[in-house]
């Protein structure tokens, strides 16, 4: 057995069942990340836009002083059930979170899975090996460097998608200072004239030369965007509460053809995929801790989260939260919990609700929240 054959045995023993071998060349599709962030599409995410991640990007040498080759891997998550029609009032009081959340933060799993790859290269090469490995931690073209290394094609909705795996899958990447034969790169494009992911986006955020607005992404709403959610955008996040699986639920790739067995580094955990809105909006500070400790939904805190939570109860329309947004917006230390859950009250109005809204615009001290409160009531003094 090759040097490399045993280091891709030792990649699918540890999980990632997609290896491939690329050279630290330029990005071929640098220039459309360049046009994508002189745009302003990746919104409040400055880390992307610094000097030095547009330059380690550009060049992935500047990474590791020396590198020869660039190992790269992929490790699949839980693929969730394909959309079938629009949801029960009843079933959109239960959210729905992106599945490669349903289980451990995959940063923490992949990179215990990685180091110990990489120490199996170093002690399996000459002395003197050195390596430095990512998983969406570094300033990386990672879907470039996947369809060089011959993992798939980067689909219209941006995701890279493998022919057999479809696209529910992290990647990663170890930087080595060795040489290793590189793999032929994926060429083709399976996409074709399919335009499903377009056409299901809920907010339109897909845009031509695969890329996305991240500013109209459920996953950037949810996660990346730290303060107030655009009015505009709530009624589009339906009941999605941490990242979105549209553009791939509805992917022929992923419905067709990915496979659903085998084992995942990922068990889903109880009460994480669908959590129950109502339930979600009492979580305390120490209650949202302890939940998801471990789990990607820490990212968003306490306040993104409830944030996220209280538009899709707005979006459910259900009566039944009622009681638990009036007390968020008396209660709640958080303005972004309160402000938000002052428009979902408004969305849903019923006994109470009016009410509820103007005693605590009475007392709301802070400008943005009143404001969302004011919206709330005259949105429900039109439609009561």
């Amino acid at each position: 057995m090759s040097i490399k054959e045993a280091i891709l045995a030792k990649a699918n023993q540890l999980g990632f069942p997609l290896v491939g071998v690329a050279a630290p060349d330029p990005p071929e599709h640098i220039s459309t990340y360049q046009r994508w962030i002189e745009q302003g599409y990746h919104g409040e995410m400055a880390y992307l836009a610094t000097d030095r991640a547009l330059t380690r990007r550009a060049n992935p040498r500047e990474i590791l002083p020396g590198c020869r080759t660039i190992l790269v891997l992929g490790a699949p998550y839980p693929i969730p059930k394909p959309v079938k029609g629009k949801r029960t009032p009843a079933e959109k009081l239960s959210g729905r979170v992106a599945s490669y959340a349903w289980g451990a933060d995959y940063h923490d799993v992949l990179l215990k899975h990685l180091a110990e790859l990489a120490q199996f290269i170093v002690t399996s090469t000459p002395p003197g090996t050195t390596s430095r490995w990512y998983t969406d931690t570094g300033p990386i073209l990672e879907r470039d460097l996947a369809q060089r290394a011959g993992l798939g094609w980067v689909g219209k909705n941006t995701c890279l998608i493998h022919p057999r795996m479809g696209s529910y899958f992290f990647l990663a990447e170890i930087f080595l200072d060795i040489d290793l034969e590189p793999d032929e790169p994926f060429t083709k494009d399976f996409c074709g004239k399919c335009r499903r992911c377009i056409d299901a986006c809920p907010t339109g955020c897909i845009l031509p030369e695969r890329a996305l607005d991240a500013r109209r992404c459920i996953s950037y709403l949810t996660i990346e965007l730290k303060g107030t959610i655009p009015v505009e955008l709530r009624p589009f996040m339906d009941d999605w509460i941490f990242g979105c699986d549209v553009c791939q639920q509805v992917c022929p790739w992923n419905v067709r053809f990915a496979s659903r067995s085998g084992v995942s580094m990922f068990t889903p955990r109880l009460g994480v995929p669908t959590p129950n809105l109502i339930t979600e909006m009492d979580l305390s500070l120490a209650a949202f801790n302890e939940k998801f400790r471990g789990s990607p939904i820490k990212r968003a805190k306490r306040r993104g989260y409830l944030r996220n939570v209280a538009v899709a109860l707005g979006n459910a329309q259900a009566e039944s939260a009622n009681g638990v947004l009036q007390r968020i917006i008396k209660l709640d230390p958080e303005p972004l919990v309160r402000s938000h859950a002052a428009w979902a009250l408004g969305q849903i109005g019923g006994a109470g609700s009016q009410e509820a809204l103007r005693e605590a615009l009475a007392r709301e001290a802070v400008q943005e929240v009143a404001a969302e409160i004011h919206s709330a009531l005259t949105h429900l003094s039109r439609i009561q």
